[in-house]
């Protein structure tokens, strides 16, 4: 005969006095537990990868500023245009690039800016990249 032969058929016992617990919360009480409040986040960010600003050369410096001397002179047609331009990380060092496609409106340039007709506002030192069909293919 084994140890618990005697009691291993016996119902379940169930308390008269206290409800049984969900089975929901049963389950929370083996969640994991987190000690430190906001580590995980830290972890997260610290992985999170950013690019570093790209400098141009001077021969790429001289093409961006032909493009923009001809859209300058095409600002009244309100030019479509496609920018690709560095958009710094408030959190940690670097930042990452971002293209964007809308009618130039006017540039600003007093404060360096251009200015789309849906509000975008980009600064001219940040951007390495224009694209258009205004362009002349020799620009």
């Amino acid at each position: 005969m084994g140890k618990y032969d005697k009691i291993i058929d016996l119902p379940h016992h169930q308390s008269k006095k206290h409800p049984q617990m969900p089975l929901y919360d049963r389950a929370a009480q083996f969640a994991p537990f987190a000690a430190l409040t906001g580590y995980d986040d830290l972890v997260e960010e610290t992985a999170r990868v950013t690019d570093e600003k790209i400098e141009l050369g001077e021969s790429q410096r001289e093409v961006l500023d032909r493009q923009q001397a001809f859209i300058a002179i095409h600002i009244n047609e309100k030019p479509l245009i496609e920018v690709t331009y560095f958009v710094a990380d408030t959190k940690k060092s670097g930042g990452k690039y971002v293209v964007k496609s809308g009618n130039l409106k006017r540039i600003d340039d007093y404060s360096r800016v251009y200015i789309f007709t849906d509000g975008t506002i980009i600064p001219i030192s940040d951007i390495i990249q224009i694209d258009s069909d205004i362009f002349p293919t020799d620009l």
